[in-house]
């Protein structure tokens, strides 16, 4: 039963209400692009002239759309801020199965609201996908790698130090609890590893503990978030492209790197 009196008079529950019809939506979607007339509008999203009317009627009357010189229909800029604010809500939406399992973790509330940055990122299941991924990624990479890990992946190290040999560079943080795999300290110094750091190559700090693991590059980026006992989950992550992930990736490492102290090798756990 569709009822005016069902519909919140004020406070933000009534904006909630004008954003839940998908043609609303998407029209404000559309003006989110460019100004459009009410007809050219309803052509595109396959509406009759009623119905866009009376859906446009409401998003004018609540402060979201309004009518430029020429009659054509503009965001304001009330409407644009809430139009960016939806792909957060877009993205944990299609995402609520992985969220009945999984957490934010520790991330800052900062990093919570710019969630939607996740929205155009690919889900990628499975261990070997996700490090075949990583592989790729680091390969790829021409002018810098970054990564927050809570593992020590020893089959990558290879991979790694090959770029860094050809200048790109590497700079990552790991958890103090990190568990060390055999042959590490063996393989990085074939590799050359500490030449690598005292000619600022390579760059390293450490956080007490990791629970949000990211590694990105220029190009491309991935995040892995924890589950419900708080650690992260090698078996699922976001994959994603955009400039606006590869921000968040981007501001996410400097906040960490912010709060991170110095590396020591000594607190690494070893793998028995």
């Amino acid at each position: 039963m569709s009822s005016s009196a069902e519909q919140p008079a004020e406070g933000v529950g009534s904006l909630f209400f004008e954003l839940a019809g998908d043609l609303r939506l998407s029209m404000l979607a559309r003006l989110n692009e460019k100004d459009y007339r009410l007809s050219q509008l309803a052509s595109e999203l396959d509406a009759t002239m009623q119905e866009a009317h009376r859906n446009m009627t409401r998003l004018i009357e609540s402060g979201l759309v309004s009518k430029g010189r020429e009659g054509e229909l503009v965001l304001t800029a009330y409407g644009k801020t809430v139009v960016s604010l939806v792909p957060s809500y877009d993205f944990l939406y299609k995402n609520r199965e992985f969220f009945a399992d999984h957490s934010l973790g520790d991330l800052p509330v900062k990093f919570v609201q710019r969630i939607g940055a996740f929205r155009g990122c690919e889900m990628v299941h499975g261990v070997m996908a996700i490090l075949q991924r990583w592989k790729n990624l680091y390969g790829e990479s021409q002018q810098f790698i970054k990564e927050i890990m809570a593992q020590v992946p020893l089959d990558l190290i290879e991979t790694v130090s090959e770029r860094v040999d050809k200048g790109v560079k590497f700079s990552y943080i790991f958890a103090s609890n990190a568990v060390v795999p055999k042959g590490r300290t063996q393989l990085l110094q074939k590799v050359g590893w500490r030449n690598f750091i005292n000619k600022g190559m390579v760059e390293r700090r450490m956080l007490p503990d990791v629970r949000v693991m990211t590694i990105f590059n220029e190009k491309q980026g991935c995040v892995m978030f924890p589950n419900q006992k708080g650690e992260p989950d090698l078996n699922v992550m976001f994959y994603g492209e955009t400039p606006e992930f590869l921000e968040w990736c981007s501001d996410f490492f400097d906040h960490q790197w912010r709060l991170a102290g110095p590396f020591d090798e000594g607190k690494l756990k070893r793998e028995v």
